[in-house]
């Protein structure tokens, strides 16, 4: 497969300490502006969102899912897993023929969700576009960023729930308590591994985490995919679309010693995005076609025709 080179757009910076948000071409947005999506309290079953806790036939079965996920999530499985799919050879196809082979699937690590996935694609990339109407690259990244879900269908091997959704963290250094169900890393082959059970484990402080193995699932195939078929989105929306399920970095604040400068710069990005990735998931329904033709000036802008999966 040729692999071309990825585009280098300037796709601005997020202030640290003003009021303003500064995106392509220095073109600025208020703050009050940038915070005009308003997150509801509770998600469609009537609990917080995120909430691991609630009794609810949802919550056992989140619960159970990274019980599952937890023990099997070894840093030698995630190599494997690396080396297989890297060679995108289960399928040729689309973005939006990928969009509508998502349409059956649920995520069973989600206790907010329980549509398919391409209600929440939309759900995503629409409330980043009210918001954000001249930021097209960020709306596109809305309605891909789960597309690596895909790995649950038999073409593209029919993985298990836990090898394809679910939070992510790092594999070959210690299992921060800040993830979710952290109890059940007892289990794990790689908890009592001494080179594994270490702050930095292998790694050195500062050294990116594109060099820092992840948990295996949909981010980080979604990020192969995207990556080896030449696209030409921004350096953020790549790491947006790897690191959106590693809640313990966007949310706790864990592993940031492991980051370097580039990191923290795509993290404000990301940070912008989990906004709505998390809170836009509602009964709200979508006319798909009526903003197909949208998305698909957006998929031919920065996408070929056809991709390597």
């Amino acid at each position: 497969m040729t692999i071309l080179i990825e585009q280098q757009t300037d796709q601005g910076y997020i202030p640290n300490d003003t009021n303003e948000l500064v995106l392509d071409g220095g073109f600025v947005i208020p703050k009050t502006i940038s915070d005009a999506f308003e997150a509801p309290e509770i998600n469609s079953f009537g609990h917080s969102f995120r909430d691991y806790i609630a009794e609810s036939e949802r919550q056992k079965i989140v619960e159970e899912f990274y019980r599952v996920n937890h023990i099997n999530q070894t840093y030698d499985f995630v190599k494997r897993m690396r080396e297989g799919y890297a060679k995108l050879d289960k399928a040729q196809m689309s973005i939006w023929e990928c969009c509508e082979l998502l349409n059956g699937v649920v995520d069973d690590s989600d206790p907010d969700l329980d549509e398919p996935q391409i209600e929440h694609l939309l759900q995503t990339a629409e409330a980043i576009r009210k918001d954000y109407p001249n930021e097209d690259w960020l709306h596109l990244t809305g309605l891909i960023h789960d597309l690596g879900k895909v790995l649950l269908h038999p073409t593209f091997g029919g993985l298990p729930q836990w090898a394809v959704v679910g939070d992510t963290f790092p594999l070959g250094c210690a299992f921060d308590e800040s993830i979710v169900h952290h109890k059940y890393f007892k289990n794990n082959p790689d908890y009592n591994n001494p080179s594994y059970s270490t702050k930095n484990g292998i790694y050195e402080e500062g050294c990116g985490l594109e060099n820092v193995v992840m948990s295996w699932g949909h981010d980080d195939y979604m990020y192969l995919v995207a990556k080896e078929n030449g696209t030409t989105l921004p350096p953020a929306a790549l790491f947006i679309i790897r690191y959106h399920s590693f809640y313990p970095l966007h949310k706790a604040g864990a592993y940031t010693h492991l980051m370097n400068e580039e990191d923290n710069e795509s993290l404000k990005w990301l940070k912008v995005f989990n906004k709505y990735d998390l809170y836009s998931k509602s009964k709200v329904r979508i006319d798909v076609e009526k903003v197909k033709p949208y998305y698909l000036s957006l998929i031919e802008k920065y996408f070929p025709a056809k991709l390597g999966w």
